[in-house]
């Protein structure tokens, strides 16, 4: 894929390595409601699965490449013959189908967890690749732990993957240890010493241990890689992995920095993230970017005032863009006379300049007790204060 290709391509894990995480697990018809989900949120790949896992793992795979037929649809193996006959198999009712293979290439994980030798690793690797291509042309290579791979070995891999029909190959930060820069010099150097890497799409699976996912991924789209592997509300193994609506609003936000784009339906990113936290049961995490329900919330007075005056003021991006409600101003002690003002006029309360003062301090001591003022709770504030300014009235 040449260099100056503008597209990234959207590889979601959601259903894979985001469902693997403690906690997340979703039975088949959850995962069937997902895929449809992801979809229509435009995902270019969806891994549904690890179908040498679990039976509901294999049948959820199963489900998915028969009843989701735009987008390509991946299943995991590691590359071992059983593995790759039963992920094959449950991919065969689908349309457009991945084989995705994978097995560790850093010297650590080769000799402490396998117990293999390199050759022992490269042999496994070829075969695996001639296996699945006897599936599919569209076959993935994974070299986990790559990023702690020795450079010299790695290359050596990806060259014989390529060579043997590996399309993409992925080159994961397994445990989250990169940074930005180094993430982009691996990608370009790792690309510039294979003599086939033109012949493949390489693709960064980044996971967030040190917060840096989502940084290194776009790093690595920088040194080249056009592929992303990432899931909704960044959900996945230990800390998880880029969260795919960091991910495609950065692209969306800084053009200028990021001139590449996706076939993301941005309106539904929000509705796709609570989707996803009504299926697991795990919330999203209030000030999570683009999808928390603070990402577009403001209570102090000096951002109201500026966001009632134009939006842009503190806001990079249309709440509306990713599915989110416009204009969510919250009441609440740091709040000031503006947004009462505007949730006032919102609710039609028609509320009077001489009014303002006292729903104002009243709304300011009602958060003396409670976080925020609802929409409720402001109705039953201006009721009481008319009518005790009725009752004063009648008196005199």
């Amino acid at each position: 894929m040449s260099d100056d290709s503008a597209r990234v391509i959207i590889f979601d894990t959601t259903l894979r390595d985001g469902e693997q995480a403690p906690g997340f697990s979703l039975d088949v018809q959850a995962k069937l409601t997902l895929a449809r989900a992801l979809d229509a949120l435009g995902v270019d790949i969806i891994e549904a699965g690890f179908p040498i896992a679990s039976p509901a793992d294999a049948e959820a795979v199963r489900q998915i490449a028969r009843e989701v037929r735009r987008p390509v649809v991946a299943a995991l193996a590691r590359c071992r013959p059983q593995d790759i006959e039963v992920a094959a198999q449950a991919l065969e009712p689908g349309e457009r189908r991945r084989l995705h293979i994978f097995l560790a290439t850093s010297d650590l994980h080769l000799s402490r967890k396998l117990r293999i030798t390199r050759d022992a690793c490269f042999e496994a690797v070829v075969n695996a690749v001639k296996l699945a291509r006897q599936f599919t042309d569209d076959v993935e290579f994974s070299g986990e732990d790559a990023t702690r791979s020795d450079p010299d070995f790695l290359c050596r891999i990806v060259e014989a993957a390529i060579r043997h029909g590996s399309r993409t190959i992925n080159l994961p930060d397994t445990v989250g240890y990169g940074t930005p820069a180094e993430t982009r010099e691996f990608f370009e150097n790792i690309r510039a010493r294979v003599p086939n890497a033109d012949q493949a799409v390489f693709s960064a699976h980044c996971h967030d241990d040190l917060g840096l996912a989502v940084a290194n991924s776009l790093a690595a789209i920088e040194g080249g890689a056009r592929q992303v592997e990432c899931t909704m509300n960044g959900i996945g193994e230990r800390a998880g992995n880029a969260s795919l609506e960091e991910l495609v609003m950065a692209l969306r936000v800084r053009p200028d920095r990021l001139p590449y784009d996706t076939a993301i339906n941005t309106e539904q990113l929000y509705d796709t993230s609570q989707l996803l936290a009504r299926l697991t049961g795990e919330p999203v995490q209030a000030n999570k970017a683009i999808v928390g329900r603070n990402a577009f919330a403001h209570e102090a007075g000096i951002h109201q005032d500026g966001v009632l005056k134009d939006a842009r003021t503190y806001e990079i991006m249309r709440p509306q863009d990713v599915g989110q409600t416009p204009e969510q101003l919250v009441l609440g002690r740091h709040s000031g006379r503006h947004a009462v003002m505007r949730r006032c006029e919102t609710l039609a309360l028609n509320v009077t300049t001489a009014e303002l003062e006292q729903v104002y301090r009243a709304v300011i001591a009602f958060t003396e007790h409670r976080k925020a003022v609802g929409d409720g709770d402001l109705r039953r504030i201006v009721e009481r204060l008319r009518t005790s300014a009725g009752a004063l009235t009648g008196q005199g």
